[in-house]
């Protein structure tokens, strides 16, 4: 799944490499993995990129 992080557009599109309970791992083109917590934030998805 594609997503976008809504308070950082810098770090650009991310793929969800997975979510296992809140805590969902996302690789983004300009920032790299970052471990989220899914309590705290919600991604938004892209669809057709």
């Amino acid at each position: 799944m594609l997503v976008r992080h809504p308070s950082q557009p810098d770090w650009g599109l991310g793929q969800v490499q997975s979510k296992i309970g809140d805590r969902i791992t996302v690789n983004f083109e300009h920032q790299g993995k970052v471990v989220l917590d899914g309590r705290q934030i919600e991604l938004i998805p892209v669809f057709g990129q």
